[in-house]
């Protein structure tokens, strides 16, 4: 990474500081909402709060939206890009980036993530019970039976949020389960008013208060802790009790996200705030880019508050994205966040078509209306015709001439799957066949359909087209089979799960760790139905969704069970007790895979394996890690001072000798080697363990080396007592990159192990080669 300049000039996102100020009167000029980075240490004693030095130096108490104090400090505010040019020269300010919008990432689980009711964690204990976890979505459903809070006990003493009111939604929907509750629009409605090309908020279908619209954050904020819930289903699939992973820890809302209008980076950061202020002890955010691209970390509003919580001991799980299986495609970088991808469940909704030549075809469905009860109907693939539009079955695409009464293969992509069904519905189709394409592999969602419709990978949705061609009259049907539990193998890594490797400091391994986040049932908002389509007017208690949005707030849960049982570890230890005893097998004790080749899945796939949460309460040895630490690892990524005080809010200051990135006391190693060198090449890493299981204890390695690599460690062994806490290890990691074969995704893979005979502490090792700027 090109080191940044560590002069003082600020940052401007945009470069807006080298426009030319006379190109546009200030009349002419639209406004936009810009984030504004404070040295709060720089405000004069004349003015007795920041915000009367904001109002009075920088710009109109008008045309503030939020004033930050907490995670990060400074203000947002609508201004002209001129006025945020000028303000980027003052000497009080470190930073100026404009507003950007971010993106939602869209019963079994918890006993799948080794949880079962008689032992560890899922006792009837407390445990939990003296935990918040502050959930940023698109708030909640308060009334639904997994926020209930009967037989919890008294709020902890030490909150000090507020449940915010608004419309349909009052002080007496919190209680001593949903303890909290805000929400935060106004970068939203400035982003929608007179200057910008956002529609408004539609208050037919949102509603201005912590409500939920959209369902999004019931489901996640019921997936973290929702209480024991009997009777739970879907339609009927995945009947059985509905319980979070915190079933008794309490949750604090915060509406960031807005029905079909995305989260605001303003609104976000301010949430950030308030959470940490109101004391949540682990924040779960499942929203991020999409695309692939990620802001450097000084421009990134959720890498900005996710440090200042942090640093201030609050965990922070965060989602991987969804646009796998695509190299480099995970987001939430920062090494401070817990980057979390998904895997599936071995619980699944199979469904069959069967073809008019006999053939069955497997896939996955949650269709729940009248069965097509074995009738065969005409089968028609729209895409025959080459159009693009046909194929995808978009909306006013299809010749109701052609598709009524018959069954309609449609392609996945562009639109959402549900809403395909609408569009051959009403077009006078009687069914769908949802089939992917190259980029979804085999990798397959189940739906709440309005019309009978099967989702198959691209192999069984080629049969169908080949069949459809080369037939004069073909004829399908669909057969919906239910719920299946059992299933293997499982976990698979979801082939829509954000993959390595990590595109803003490659020395760091993204993901951290993959967590259940297909077909899980959740609560769900009465606002909508299953589908979340505006025609769709079912209502339900619980839906099954997929996403890495699912698989984040299981980690959240799963933070604030093991806070609960260790209060004084750090968010880094409790990270790392988790990826370290991850288990990279699947239930028939082979390597996990990858849904979307079905070949072995890598480090980039899965980070350090899936969530164990009952080994992870007792891991052994832990990778800590300071907020110094931090600041070093940025100093060594090549930012400067002021650049990192973006992130840190207190000044700091880089040593004269860069520290290297890769020595950061992550609970992974990355060897960048460089391509251009000439034999052998070493690269030595550092790392430090702290002993939390008995106090006498000595642990031995062992490595798995990836393949044509070779990897020394010194010292031989780590002898831990009563007095000796803390022991250093050095890795050596030797090459030949002339002759390093490496695989598919550009890396070998390997990993590092310490057990004492009882723990075994391990971390991957990953191989690659880069290109020095």
């Amino acid at each position: 990474m090109a080191p940044f300049p560590s002069h003082p000039i600020p940052l401007l996102f945009l470069l807006l500081s080298f426009l030319p100020l006379l190109s546009l009167s200030a009349v002419d000029q639209p406004y936009k909402t810009y984030i504004v980075r404070i040295d709060s240490q720089s405000k004069p004693s004349i003015f007795p709060t920041h915000y009367h030095w904001y109002t009075t130096e920088f710009t109109d108490a008008p045309q503030i939206l939020h004033t930050y104090d907490t995670v990060f400090h400074g203000f947002s505010a609508t201004l002209t890009p001129d006025h945020a040019a000028t303000l980027s020269q003052h000497p009080s300010v470190l930073a100026v980036f404009e507003d950007k919008r971010q993106q939602l990432h869209t019963t079994r689980s918890p006993q799948f993530l080794g949880l079962r009711n008689q032992r560890g964690l899922w006792s009837d204990s407390d445990y939990g019970s003296d935990v918040i976890i502050g959930v940023l979505d698109t708030g909640i459903w308060p009334e639904r039976r997994s926020f209930s809070d009967v037989n919890l006990g008294a709020i902890p003493a030490r909150w000090k949020g507020i449940c915010e009111v608004g419309e349909r939604f009052s002080a007496r929907n919190c209680n001593k389960k949903l303890i909290g509750a805000r929400f935060f629009i106004k970068g939203h409605e400035a982003a929608s008013g007179s200057m910008g090309p956002i529609t408004p908020i539609n208050e037919t279908v949102e509603f201005k208060s912590p409500r939920d619209a959209d369902g999004h954050g019931t489901h996640t904020a019921s997936t973290a802790a929702g209480r024991h819930v009997f009777g739970a289903s879907m339609e009927g699939y995945a009947a059985g009790i509905a319980k979070g992973v915190a079933p008794k820890a309490r949750l604090a809302v915060y509406k960031v996200c807005w029905k079909n209008a995305g989260c605001f980076d303003s609104d976000i950061l301010a949430a950030f705030d308030a959470a940490v202020k109101d004391g949540v002890d682990v924040i779960s955010i499942s929203i991020g880019g999409g695309d692939g691209i990620s802001a450097p970390y000084y421009l990134d509003p959720i890498a900005i508050g996710a440090y200042g919580a942090a640093s201030r001991g609050v965990f922070v799980s965060s989602s991987a994205g969804n646009d796998g299986p695509n190299l480099m495609s995970v987001t939430n970088l920062a090494p401070w966040i817990v980057t979390v991808g998904a895997g599936t469940i071995d619980r699944n909704f199979p469904a069959e078509v069967v073809l008019g030549n006999g053939k069955r075809l497997s896939g996955v469905s949650l269709y729940a209306g009248l069965p097509l009860s074995g009738k065969m109907y005409p089968l028609v693939y729209p895409g025959k015709s080459g159009v693009l539009s046909s194929s995808l079955c978009m909306e006013n695409s299809l010749d109701p001439n052609m598709v009524k009464g018959k069954i309609v293969v449609c392609d996945r992509g562009s639109s959402a799957r549900v809403a395909k069904g609408l569009v051959v519905k009403k077009a006078g189709g009687v069914g769908m066949i949802l089939a992917n394409g190259m980029s979804n592999g085999e990798g397959l969602v189940g739906d709440a359909h309005l019309i009978p419709t099967c989702a198959l990978g691209s192999d069984e949705g080629d049969t169908v087209k080949a069949y459809v061609s080369a037939t004069s009259n073909p004829v399908a049907t669909i057969a919906f089979k239910g719920t299946v539990i059992g299933i293997k193998p499982a976990p698979v890594v979801a082939s829509f799960s954000g993959r390595g490797p990590n595109g803003l400091t490659p020395e760091i391994l993204k993901p951290d760790l993959i967590a259940p986040g297909v077909n899980i049932l959740a609560a769900w908002t009465d606002a909508v139905g299953p589908t979340g389509l505006d025609s769709d007017t079912r209502k339900t208690e619980f839906n099954i969704l997929s996403g890495t949005s699912m698989a984040c707030p299981h980690v959240s849960g799963a933070a604030a069970l093991l806070k609960s049982a260790h209060p004084d570890w750090s968010p880094a230890a409790i990270r790392s007790a988790m990826m370290t005893t991850a288990n990279t097998f699947n239930n028939l004790n082979q390597p996990m895979t990858d849904e979307a080749t079905g070949n072995v899945s890598s480090s980039y796939d899965l980070g350090a394996g899936h969530l164990n949460l009952d080994r992870a309460m007792d891991p052994g040895l832990v990778y800590d890690i300071t907020n110094n630490d931090y600041v070093n690892f940025l100093c060594g990524i090549g930012y400067g001072p002021r650049v990192i005080q973006v992130i840190t809010r207190s000044p700091v200051s880089c040593l004269e000798k860069k520290p290297l990135p890769e020595n950061l006391n992550y609970p992974s190693i990355a060897a960048l080697l460089p391509s251009s060198a000439k034999g052998a090449t070493s690269k030595a890493f550092i790392r430090t363990v702290t002993n939390v299981g008995q106090p006498d204890a000595v642990y031995r390695f062992t490595i798995q080396a990836p393949k044509g690599v070779t990897v020394t460690v010194k010292p031989p062994k780590l002898v831990f007592t009563e007095a000796v806490k803390k022991q250093s290890f050095i890795v050596t990691i030797t090459a030949n990159t002339r002759n390093l074969m490496l695989d598919d995704s550009g890396a070998v893979f390997g990993s590092i192990s310490w057990s004492d005979g009882k723990h075994v502490v391990r971390s991957p090792i990953l191989v690659t080669q880069i290109d020095p700027l």
